[in-house]
């Protein structure tokens, strides 16, 4: 399929402290290796909307990437969806969904809330792209966080190739629906120890005084 893609990043975050800017920069390495090309756009830069708004009505062929925090979409996205005029089935919008949680399940809704969204806006839909256990990203060394974004790779070939995300290997890219029991407990444990030192690390780094844990803030 020899199609230019528009790709928008629907993160709130600047694109170079964006988990999802990494992820369509690995997606769009597998269209071109595809051969399709694309554009990328990100609605954290509010002087570019008028140009993104127009890439989108010029376009047949759109893939938003949407970042899901604590099972909701941006307050940003869905402020520069309100602006954009209607369109027509001729176009078809995909979607990109990530997540920091890791089971597949907590991303449902938001998949659920996409694939209405594209009936509002008129177009065809694409399907959409699940992927959880997103939120290191940013936070690894460039080899690690390569190691993640990798597998976006092929399934920006299989798009250049099948056009849509409604292949079995996309919900297969998805993962487990939910951890078994074990792994579950692990994980919890996980995030009370050595997580938590690694989270009280990072907030170091980033020059945080306060502890993470603390629920009340004096005047």
């Amino acid at each position: 399929m020899n199609t230019k893609i528009v790709m928008i990043n629907a993160s709130p975050r600047i694109e170079k402290n964006s988990n999802t800017d990494k992820i369509i920069e690995a997606f769009g390495q597998g269209l071109l290796q595809g051969g399709c090309s694309f554009t990328k756009y990100a609605i954290s830069n509010r002087d570019a909307w008028e140009e993104i708004r127009q890439a989108y009505m010029d376009s047949t062929n759109i893939i938003f990437a949407v970042p899901l925090y604590v099972e909701c979409v941006p307050s940003l996205f869905l402020e520069f969806l309100e602006q954009l005029p209607a369109k027509g089935k001729n176009t078809k919008v995909s979607f990109i969904l990530q997540s920091g949680f890791t089971e597949a399940h907590q991303l449902r809704c938001g998949e659920a809330f996409l694939q209405k969204l594209a009936g509002c806006l008129g177009v065809s839909y694409g399907g959409t792209l699940i992927r959880g256990g997103c939120f290191e990203i940013r936070t690894e060394t460039a080899a690690n966080r390569n190691k993640i974004t990798a597998p976006f790779i092929e399934m920006g070939r299989q798009f250049a190739e099948k056009g849509d995300f409604f292949a079995a290997s996309v919900k297969k890219f998805a993962g487990a629906e939910q951890l078994p029991l074990p792994v579950r407990f692990m994980v919890n444990l996980m995030f009370k120890t050595y997580l938590k030192r690694k989270f009280q690390g990072v907030a170091r780094k980033w020059g945080c005084d306060i502890p993470l844990d603390r629920k009340v803030f004096d005047d």
